[in-house]
Order: structure tokens, then sequence, then C-alpha cells
């Protein structure tokens, strides 16, 4: 299309560029029309150019500025994203109709009949979005809704727990068997063990602590709950006159047990029966069950404190860790030591560290998985030089510490199926082949008042029958009071 230039005369010729300046209201804008409204900036009332023509008066462009915006963020890529406005701040094409109602008669444009027009043809109104459409667009999810719901999304696989102030100081282990009893004990090792948990995004390990706050990454869990062996109220009684016939201590915060030989403390590969599924038979209306402090060879007899309430159990193992707590075994060993009274100082490492239970071996400072272990000694008593009766303070608690430390000095407990490796060694008549250790004595303060709780535990009946076979009395003073503490 050619455009013919503008006449340089005065004459106003239309379609002239200066004779349409010199006309009052005929600014840039759609159809002639100033963009400030129907009247002239100038204050003169004018009609609509095409007053005669309905039709062509309504032709043109009629953007609104949401519309542009809205072509804008499509070209940018973002047409998906939150409208620029609030609700409420949208144009509505019905007010800025309505705004056209209310201008005088004779400057308001004709309006075309019914039959001729229906507002769904007009392009006016075609251009400017409906005012449901515009609500829909504005009342979408916002970007912290999304988030939130991925979230929810998220939990049913990949969970983030924060640790509460009654879990501090807590393993990371002991952690997850609180927090999901039904999960396996095996299969909480093979979780920290693969990497799969982490603790604020770190890898952990099973005895790391945790901090109030920390927030700990749990990989998607199997709980099925319907694969559960269903509790009978004759077990659980039946479970909870086991629990409490092996009560030594007790009050409102803790017990001690008296385990005997052969209970597991914890459940494992084929193991069904243990301390700490029978806790499940003393739990209270709220679900919360006993809590295990700390852990006791299979084999090995005596003292085993549990806690009642989570802070309790908190505080307890913090005793244990800060050496707070005093402990005294009593083991029957092959052989007599040449030394009555000594200090044994290694460092151990498991053989196969991936196997839980795996034998333990005396390692040097730096290799890998190695950790010290101290253990002082006493002997107590002896028959024939053949047997001695040895009381033991363990001062570290590294796994089958005393069994391994026993061995390492050449004088393994008797009855030991791990550690126990003297050459055409016979066992006397009479003594049962069975591990002949026993968690003798505990003093640990107690989680509410500081004050020392001391408990004794007595000879487990094959040890007692050992004893008596032996000669020995239990009632004898045992040196190992006068050892030192570290």
């Amino acid at each position: 299309m050619t455009t013919r230039p503008p006449s340089r005369g005065g004459g106003g010729r239309k379609g002239s560029g200066v004779g349409a300046s010199k006309r009052p209201g005929r600014g840039p804008g759609p159809a002639g029309r100033s963009p400030f409204g129907a009247k002239s900036p100038f204050g003169a009332k004018r009609p609509f150019r095409n007053a005669k023509d309905p039709e062509r008066e309504r032709t043109g462009p009629r953007t609104s500025a949401l519309d542009a915006a809205q072509r804008a963020a499509s070209m940018r890529g973002e047409a998906d994203k939150r409208a620029p406005w609030r609700p409420g701040d949208a144009p509505d094409a019905e007010a800025e109709h309505r705004d056209q109602q209310d201008l005088p008669t004779r400057v308001r444009s004709p309006r075309p009949q019914a039959s001729e027009e229906r507002p769904e043809e007009s392009p006016r109104r075609a251009r400017a979005p409906r005012p449901e459409a515009a609500a829909a667009l504005v009342e979408g999810p916002t970007r912290r809704e999304q988030r939130a719901a991925a979230s929810a999304t998220l939990a049913s696989g990949v969970q983030t727990l924060v640790v509460e102030e009654d879990e501090a100081e807590m393993r990371i282990d002991r952690f997850l068997t609180t927090r999901f009893p039904q999960l396996p004990f095996t299969r909480v090792q093979s979780i920290v063990r693969k990497g799969e948990l982490r603790v604020d995004g770190k890898r952990a390990k099973p005895n790391d602590r945790l901090l109030p706050g920390m927030s700990v990454r749990v990989p998607p869990l199997k709980l099925d709950a319907v694969g559960e062996r269903p509790r009978s109220a004759q077990r659980d009684a039946t479970d909870a006159d086991f629990i409490r016939s092996l009560i030594l201590y007790e009050d409102a915060e803790m017990m001690v047990l008296n385990k005997p030989f052969g209970l597991a403390v914890q459940g494992g590969s084929g193991t069904v029966r243990h301390v700490d599924g029978l806790l499940e038979a003393l739990a209270g209306p709220d679900g919360q069950k006993p809590r295990l402090v700390h852990r006791l060879d299979k084999d090995t007899a005596g003292c085993l404190i549990v806690a009642k309430t989570r802070l309790a159990a908190a505080t307890l193992a913090k005793s244990f860790r800060s050496r707070s707590a005093r402990k005294v075994y009593w083991a029957l060993t092959a052989g007599v030591p040449r030394v009555h009274q000594g200090r044994i100082s290694t460092y151990l490492a498991k053989e196969e560290p991936t196997d839980a239970d795996a034998r333990m071996r005396v390692a040097q400072h730096g290799d890998d998985g190695a950790a010290h272990a101290l253990t002082y000694y006493a002997m107590v008593d002896n028959a024939a030089q053949k047997l001695s009766w040895l009381s033991l303070k363990p001062v570290t608690g590294r796994t089958h510490q005393l069994r391994a430390h026993a061995a390492h000095i050449g004088h393994p407990i008797v009855g030991d199926p791990k550690y126990f490796s003297i050459e055409n060694w016979e066992l006397p008549g009479g003594i049962q082949n069975r591990l002949h250790l026993l968690a003798r004595r505990i003093v640990i303060p107690h989680p509410r008042t500081g004050k020392p709780v001391d408990v004794t535990a007595p000879l487990p009946p094959h040890m007692a029958q050992s004893w008596n076979l032996l000669g020995f009395d239990a009632a004898r003073y045992d040196p190992i009071v006068e050892a030192p503490e570290a």
C-alpha cells in the first residue's frame, strides 16, 4: 500500500497530516479517538469520527494492558505464571462498558441493534478476557502451595524427620527403631550402612549422635502392618509377667533387668524372641513402651538397664557416653594370668565390617574401623591353676570387648564359641559349655535425681553351678573396685 505525502498547504485536506494536526481532539489513538477517553484533552466535546457507521467505529485494535502483558509473557515463555495483577486489579470488560454508558448521550457512540451484533462476536470484547477466565487465571495455586503439594507427595516416599528435644544425643540407629518400631533392626543397619540415610544432607554412621533440630532424611520404607503377627491379650500378659520376673530395680523413670543367658536384647536374622519385643507388653495407654539404653550379648547374663520415658533414655545414654556409668563383669577363664591385676589396652576392629555380629580382632592404630578399647581386670580366685575367676571393669564399650580382651591375654572365657581356641583343652566335668560371663554390677546416675543407682545381679544357673563345683564364694571381696576408672 502506497501512502501519499502530506500536502504542504493549509487546506486541511482529508488524510493530510497537517490538516489532521489542526483539528482539535485529533491526537494519536485507534480510530481517531483520544487515548484519555471520549473527550479531547483540550476540553472540547466532539462526536466520534465515524458516528454514521457504527460497525466501522468498532474496528481497529482494542488492546488492553492485560492483553499486552499476556502476549509479552507468552513470548518470554512465562505464560503459565500468575497474572501480573492481584485479584480485583484485572480490567473488567463489563466495567468498561458501564463507563461508556455513563457518558453524555451526545458523545456516546450509537449502539447497534441486538440482531446486528452479539457480545461474543465483538472484536472489542473478544480481546478482553471474561471475568471468570481472569479469576481462574489469578486464583491458581501459588508457588508456595505448589511446593507444599510437592512436599506432601514426596512424604509418601522419602521422609524428612526433625529431631525433637527428648531425642537429643540418641544414636541414629536407635532413633530409627524408636520412630519406626515395626522396622526390623537388620533393615535399620542396612539403611545406614548403604548410605541411604542422611543427617543434614550428610551420610550418617550407626553410632552417630543426633542433636535437636537436625533433619534426618529417611528413604522409602516398606512398613506392611498387615504382615505383622497379631498380638493376643494372653500373649501380652505372659510376656509382661516374664519381664516383671526379671526386674532387679524399678522406679518411675527406669528399671534394671536381670537378662538371662540365651535371650537376645534385640531382634535379628532368625531371632524372634528378644527383650526389645517383650517390652511391648509393658506399653502404656499412649503406645509408648520402655526403651533399651544399652546392649548385652545374647549369651551374656546380668544387669540390663531399660528407660521408661524418652527423656530418661536420652539421659541414661548420655551417662554411658560420658563414662559416668560403672560396670563390673564376672567371668570364668581358662588358665591363671601371671599378673593377677592388670590393664588391657588395644584397638579392636571387626573381621567382617558388614556383619553386625562378626568376630573382633586386635588391630593397629589407624586401621580401618579400629577403635580403642580399655579394660581393667583382677583375679578374685582360681581353681588348681586351671581356671580363674576374673572380675572385669570395661572403661570403653566396644563390641565383644571383654571376650576379645580375655582371649588376647591368653585366657579366653569358658564356653565362648567365638574366641575360645585353646587346643587340646577339655571342659572340666560338671561345667556346662555355656558362656561364663555375667554383667554383675552397674552403678549409674539416676536420670532425674542424679543420685547413683547401684544394682547387682545374681549368678545365672550355669555359672552358679560352676561356682559351687569349683568352691568359689560369690560373697568374696572383689578387688576390681580399686581399679582406676579411666
